[in-house]
């Protein structure tokens, strides 16, 4: 019988087999994007029974461009992200509806008031704007493209920071300045700094992290980092100090503050990260409360809500006061949609929408509301938490951390939890910048959950043996072999065939690395034997050493053919005393199937 090895042939990507199949999910999509969709909806339909007893046709209109977005999105989903996580979509899609239908009951408050503002339509338009985006994003198949982007991501999200101090096209509202005219329309550029730096930091702390977790000086029971290690986060401290000084924009200061420390502290796994982002926050948190006249204004608003003084006070607690009170009223259930007086607040349709929904929909429908904003979150986590690489990982939690800490803000702002800070609910307030970012979150997050959960396919594996142990190298071959037992032979196999001896074993007398027995294996056929190579004879294995015979092996042992199999291996004889053997010849780098020679003593001995 033939004991042949054959060569360590990888087999064809096709010819590998898929393994268990496994849903794609869009299906499951499909129906919780129904289940969106009735949410949204019903919002509409509601509010125009209870408010006009009939629907009216810009409702019709509005309610008929929430189904062509979650249309639209679900096909392109379907093509370019297959494998995507199918909670995603259909969570943000029924907190976008359900966005639209309160901010369109709030206008129909407005026109009984005579004060028409058609926040609808337009937050209708700037939904569109974000799915175009979100659908550009989705054109990027690869995630792992947005690292060679990092330092335009950076100068990118920095330079959409100052765009608000540029003559002419900055513009300061509420003490703000953090708006920028576009024609018609006013824009908030530091949303899309968000997402820039997000993808920056992942970036730069997936490149750095072996710096930033090495150990400093241990105080009590957290190691602390070096100082010479502290630059990016002293960097991005200044940075936040900076938009909270001159922007006045206390929320964005915060989102970009806590989104490095979180990012950073993931990377690096240390505790004490947060430690040193905590005692360089209560600083400046000191110096925003007692130099800085809009801050102040905040955390006594905060602090003395029900005063008298501070709530008839300009810039006092009446805001916050009245947003109590609507929650209050509305009670466990809510009075209903169209049924309550959410208007009374001021900016109820974006600063205080959370309030205008409490007192409509109650705690009961706050709290399903909030249960979306976390599914979204813990999706996005368990992303992280799937990705192979840390690029991902960072990115997914990067993204994650940033609508997770808009949610926090605002409603702890609005339940008087923390001062306010000016931040807005991701997807249901009004905002055309908000929503264009927060689109765009969506689909850098769909693209990861795609890559997390797309099944692994068994690709063919290329070993490199030469940097193998003897003993490993062996056993991959042997695996390959067994692997693949139809594979062509390899023409410089190093591995004896045995049927050139007859079908027998190598024979003892002609390998010296074999001890001689009582008992001989028959010879070889005439036929068998492979002919001497034609040309000059090879060189000496060493000065002075006699020259291999025609038909010997190349390191001079008595061989009629090619090298014994294992665990018959050819040893070259020794040299002269006195005369020094040359080393074997190194693989040269540029080749991947050089082989090294290892010897095998010292390898047990290291």
């Amino acid at each position: 019988m033939s004991s042949t090895r054959p060569a360590t042939h990888p087999a064809q990507a096709s010819s590998i087999a898929p393994g268990t199949a496994r849903s794609t999910g869009r299906w499951a999509e499909v129906g919780l994007l129904i289940v969106a969709l009735v949410l949204g909806l019903g919002g509409f339909v509601l509010t125009a029974l209870n408010r006009t007893g009939s629907s009216p046709a810009q409702i019709l209109q509005l309610g008929g461009s929430l189904v062509a977005v979650a249309v639209v999105v679900h096909l392109w989903v379907r093509r370019t992200a297959p494998w995507a996580d199918p909670v995603l979509l259909p969570a943000a899609v029924a907190l976008n509806g359900l966005g639209l239908a309160m901010i369109q009951r709030l206008d129909l408050s407005y026109e009984r008031l005579e004060q028409t503002h058609d926040y609808a339509p337009k937050q209708a338009m700037w939904t569109g704007i974000g799915v175009v985006l979100f659908c550009a994003v989705l054109v990027v198949r690869d995630y792992r493209l947005l690292r060679r982007w990092d330092r335009w991501a950076m100068w990118g999200g920095l330079a959409f920071l100052v765009l608000p101090f540029i003559p002419g096209l900055g513009q300061s509202i509420n003490g703000a300045r953090i708006w920028i005219h576009l024609g018609p329309m006013s824009f908030q550029p530091a949303e899309l700094t968000k997402v820039l730096l997000a993808v920056f930091f992942a970036s730069y702390l997936i490149s750095n992290r072996d710096n930033l977790a090495l150990a400093g000086r241990r105080i009590l029971w957290m190691n602390l980092p070096r100082a010479r290690h502290l630059g990016p986060l002293m960097v991005v401290w200044g940075v936040s100090i900076l938009v909270l000084v001159m922007q006045k924009d206390l929320g964005s200061s915060v989102l970009l503050f806590g989104l490095f420390v979180v990012t950073l502290y993931v990377a690096t796994d240390r505790p004490s990260w947060l430690v040193l982002g905590a005692l360089l926050f209560v600083p400046a948190a000191w110096f925003a409360a007692t130099h800085l006249h809009h801050v102040q204004q905040r955390i006594t608003a905060w602090l003395d809500a029900m005063d008298p003084a501070v709530y008839d006070a300009q810039g006092g607690s009446w805001q916050l006061v009245m947003g109590l009170f609507g929650m209050a009223s509305g009670g466990v259930l809510g009075s209903g949609w169209g049924s309550g007086y959410p208007n009374l607040v001021t900016f109820a349709n974006s600063d205080f929408i959370i309030a205008s929904i409490g007192e409509e929909l109650g705690l009961t429908g706050t709290l399903a509301i909030l249960m979306l904003y976390l599914l979204l979150i813990e999706r996005g986590l368990r992303t992280a938490m799937s990705l192979r690489d840390g690029f991902g990982k960072l990115l997914a939690v990067g993204l994650s951390f940033t609508i997770a800490i808009q949610v926090f803000v605002v409603v702890g702002g609005v339940t008087r939890l923390i001062p306010l800070t000016g931040l807005t609910m991701p997807f249901i307030a009004y905002g055309g910048s908000s929503l264009v970012a927060n689109w765009m979150i969506l689909a850098l997050l769909i693209r990861l959950s795609d890559a997390a959960r797309r099944p692994p396919t068994t690709a063919p594996r290329f070993v490199d043996t030469a940097e193998l142990p003897t003993g490993i190298r062996r056993h991959v071959l042997d695996a390959g072999a067994e692997s693949d037992p139809e594979g062509p032979a390899l023409e410089a196999d190093p591995i004896i065939d045995p049927e050139a001896y007859g079908g027998g074993e190598p024979s003892p007398a002609n390998d010296p690395a074999v001890p001689s027995t009582p008992s001989t294996p028959s010879a070889p056929s005439a036929s068998s034997v492979p002919s001497a190579p034609s040309g000059p004879p090879a060189p000496a294995p060493w000065p002075g050493a006699p020259a291999p015979q025609p038909g010997a092996a190349p390191d001079g042992s008595a061989h009629l053919g090619p090298p014994a199999p294992y665990p018959y291996e050819a040893q070259a004889p020794e040299p002269p005393y006195g005369v020094q053997a040359p080393e074997p010849p190194r693989p040269s780098p540029g080749d991947p199937f050089a082989t090294t020679v290892i010897n095998a003593e010292e390898e047990e001995q290291a």
